[in-house]
């Protein structure tokens, strides 16, 4: 197979990922869910962000359907973001045709390490205020956005 005909079914599947998986449909009650899932966990599980969120299957549908539905199965991740597509690397481990089993562990280590970044940033943000130079505080900023719970 050429590399031209690669990269047609890839940017092929890529357009359809966001349509109805392959091999199962969608329930009726998939948006709903979605919509409930998104609204009691409106931050990504990995780095707290809130633009672009996806509700990822623990287990993946396309093998479980049966919990397509269950609360338990989903996690929060966002996509796209600037820095950081948390979906596609700890969902996916990089690659949309895996799916990650210890997402909901790497998940937390993730968040914990964000969660020390953001600390170290107000710290220095604070040393810079109590040394008389304000102006560099301004120029500190994490990275991404960063929700603290």
């Amino acid at each position: 197979m050429s590399m031209g005909k690669i990269i047609d079914i890839v940017k092929h599947l890529a357009a359809e990922r966001d349509k109805e998986p392959l091999g199962n449909l969608r329930s009726p009650e998939w948006p709903k869910v979605r919509a409930e899932h998104l609204k009691n966990n409106p931050t990504c599980a990995c780095c707290g962000g809130t633009e672009n969120l996806q509700v990822h299957h623990i287990k993946e549908f396309h093998n479980y359907p049966e919990l397509e539905l269950e609360p338990t199965n989903l996690i929060t991740l966002c996509e796209g973001n600037k820095y950081l597509n948390c979906h596609l690397t700890y969902g996916h481990l990089g690659w949309y045709s895996i799916n990650n089993p210890n997402v909901l562990d790497d998940a937390i280590n993730v968040n914990k390490m964000f969660s020390v970044k953001a600390e170290l940033v107000e710290k220095e943000k604070a040393r810079l205020k109590n040394v008389q130079q304000p102006e560099l505080v301004e120029k500190i900023e994490p990275p991404i956005e960063i929700k603290y719970n």
